[in-house]
């Protein structure tokens, strides 16, 4: 994934205590530039309060945030805001204000030039999948739930920030649009590469979007930060193996590559479904039972390089699981 012009996340023993409660409790965490990761867990968790203490809407009690090298626990909080993109559950869209004056809002106060803004506006809406001849003079209530959230992630995006923060962007929306919303997500950061923290209640979704996921349990403890896989292959405790499910199985189809290296030679038979050898290997058993011969051929191009049978593809979740 293309970091450019994102920056790494770094939070070193965070805590916040309001009263006598901790909702966070000494986290430390790291971030890599221009990956996604997921902050995931209960209610109450410190999921929301670990995304404002970045941006510092709240303030942390003790502990150092950075941004890149820089930190940022030190910095004049406005600026700072105006450098990161901020997302919210309902979008937060100024009512009274067009798609393209609210997409525009942090330009504006940057000072940037208006050919220069409006340029950008045009750029992200087209990005996001909202032609501006059509969408850039309509106001918020005359979008449906979904285009509301493509406004606001462009809203976000407008500035070009280093890092994007989401607090359950796409849960107030139905599954069909949300996952709709999900795809058109990935796509849009395998285009722009930002750092993005982003959380969730939804297990499914953090797997699907996530890079590495962070699982908190309450107090905001660090239970386990990970790939998906990683957590999916071998939980690192109880909570974890009890909060990603018992069907964490299934889950791992998707996010578990086909492997190259031994692959079965090809069958004589001719007719075989085949998947391209990037697909994971929840696209590979859905092929192969579709197909009903009892294997899927891998295709490298127009090339058939080698089948993998329902033996292989369980044998590739075992070998995951006990390597871990």
């Amino acid at each position: 994934m293309n970091a450019t012009g994102a920056a790494a996340i770094r939070l070193d023993q965070v805590r916040k205590q309001f009263g006598a409660t901790v909702a966070v409790e000494n986290l430390s965490l790291e971030i890599p530039a221009g990956e996604l990761v997921v902050l995931i867990g209960p209610s109450g968790c410190g999921k929301s309060t670990v995304l404002r203490m970045i941006n510092r809407l709240i303030e942390p009690t003790s502990g150092r945030m950075y941004l890149g090298a820089e930190e940022i626990t030190k910095s004049d909080p406005v600026r700072l805001r105006r450098r990161i993109g901020y997302v919210i559950q309902n979008v937060g869209l100024f009512p009274h204000q067009t798609v393209r004056t609210n997409v525009a809002t942090v330009p504006r106060l940057l000072g940037w030039p208006r050919s220069r803004t409006t340029s950008r506006v045009d750029e992200l809406l087209d990005l996001v999948g909202l032609d501006p001849a059509r969408f850039a003079n309509r106001y918020p209530h005359e979008l449906s739930g979904g285009q509301r959230q493509r406004v606001g992630v462009a809203r976000a995006l407008a500035a070009d920030p280093a890092v994007v923060l989401m607090d359950e962007p796409f849960s107030a929306v139905d599954p069909i649009v949300r996952g709709r919303l999900q795809d058109e997500f990935l796509r849009l950061q395998s285009t722009v590469g930002k750092t993005i923290v982003f959380v969730t209640h939804d297990v499914d979704e953090a797997v699907r979007l996530g890079d590495r996921i962070a699982v908190l349990s309450e107090g905001g403890r660090l239970e386990q930060f990970g790939t998906p896989a990683e957590l999916l292959a071998k939980p690192a405790n109880d909570f974890v193996a009890d909060f990603v499910g018992s069907d964490r199985g299934i889950k791992r189809l998707a996010v578990t590559p086909i492997p190259q290296d031994g692959l079965q030679r090809l069958p004589e038979a001719p007719d075989y479904p085949t998947v391209g050898v990037d697909a994971n290997l929840h696209g590979a058993l859905a092929a192969l039972l579709e197909g009903g011969t009892g294997w899927v051929g891998v295709r490298r191009g127009d090339e058939v390089i080698g089948v993998l049978t329902m033996d292989d593809i369980y044998r590739t979740l075992r070998s995951g699981a006990d390597a871990r």
